[in-house]
């Protein structure tokens, strides 16, 4: 099957839109798409390396899922609204049920966001890579940054950290079929397939001051706040909710060796640079703190204070002996 019939079969899907108009959509040199004048356009993309940001292998369903969610969440992370993607698709040969469940995957998201796919590009490459480019749209003045955190702000973080980055070490050194506890499957579904808190970053427009999305590592992703805001943080690291995995008797001996053997505080630390959380860190004034219960209630989902801002620069422990925090975290390069 060749490139456009690949685009009709599978990719014009994608392209499906209740919420946003397309003007001009899939099949043409350029997409043409119309930004309501109160708004603003939100772009980020992304991209994705097979053995490098999935497991070679993996599910088509997965690999597509992850794909396009891991772009979702810097939309998140401004508060932006998902309306359009462009995907450029790199495939070491054309397998045509390979690309359907990669589809299908992506097609999960399409659903649930109400999101587009309005172009891109394929081509034949030796290695499986994967560009997604994302657009959003926030109300004009309202889009969350990392710029905004103000001495005496309370730091937050949504969910868990910790446990798809624990995943992601079982699925390297677990085969297909091995058994697993159900906690532990709980954290490889984590990083296979990361949930975007998109909803979340609606609610936090206009409301926190600043916010990021957590892909190197809770400690690396609140320094480019405090880098970017000019400020510094107090950190409670007890307070901070890592995968509970980590710690339960029942599956701290079926952990990698070097989390198994490491001790409890090692274990915490590791989980605040494991990355890939797509967990939402922010910043709001004191006086937020019951709009933010509320929010968590509503939606169902952990928000918890982990720590607050304070004049100076860096990070350091407030619980117990007071001690600067290394920002540790994941690498690209």
């Amino acid at each position: 099957m060749g490139e456009f019939e690949l685009i009709d079969a599978h990719f014009k899907k994608l392209g499906r839109s209740n919420g946003h108009a397309v003007d001009l959509g899939i099949g043409d040199d350029c997409a043409l798409v119309s930004v309501p004048p109160s708004q603003q356009l939100a772009l980020s993309s992304d991209t994705l390396i097979e053995d490098v940001h999935f497991i070679k292998g993996s599910p088509p369903e997965d690999i597509g899922y992850r794909a396009l969610a891991v772009n979702l969440s810097d939309l998140a992370a401004m508060g932006a609204k998902p309306a359009w993607f462009t995907l450029c698709l790199s495939l070491p040969n054309v397998d045509e049920q390979w690309v359907a469940g990669f589809c299908r995957g992506m097609h999960e998201l399409c659903r649930e966001f109400d999101v587009a796919l309005i172009g891109g590009d394929t081509t034949s490459g030796s290695q499986l890579t994967i560009t997604i480019q994302v657009f959003g749209l926030v109300d004009r003045g309202l889009a969350l940054t990392r710029q905004g955190a103000r001495e005496g702000d309370h730091i937050y973080v949504s969910g868990r950290v910790g446990e798809a980055g624990l995943g992601l070490m079982l699925s390297k050194e677990t085969q297909p079929g091995d058994a697993m506890d159900s906690d532990l499957q709980t954290a490889v579904t984590r990083f296979q397939r990361p949930e975007p808190r998109v909803n979340l970053g609606l609610r936090l427009s206009g409301m926190a001051s600043s916010c990021i999305d957590v892909s190197d590592g809770l400690l690396a992703d609140l320094n480019h706040i405090l880098e970017s805001s000019s400020v510094g943080a107090e950190l409670n690291l007890e307070a901070i909710p890592v995968a509970s995995s980590l710690y339960n008797e029942n599956t701290v001996r079926h952990l990698p060796k070097s989390l198994a053997d490491a001790s409890h505080d090692q274990r915490r630390l590791w989980a605040l640079g494991a990355g890939d959380d797509y967990e939402l860190c922010f910043t709001a004034a004191p006086d937020r703190a019951g709009a933010i219960h509320s929010i968590a209630s509503a939606l169902a989902l952990p928000i918890t204070r982990i720590g607050q801002v304070i004049a100076g620069q860096g990070m350091t422990e407030s619980h117990g002996q007071r001690r600067p925090i290394d920002p540790r975290g994941y690498q690209h390069f």
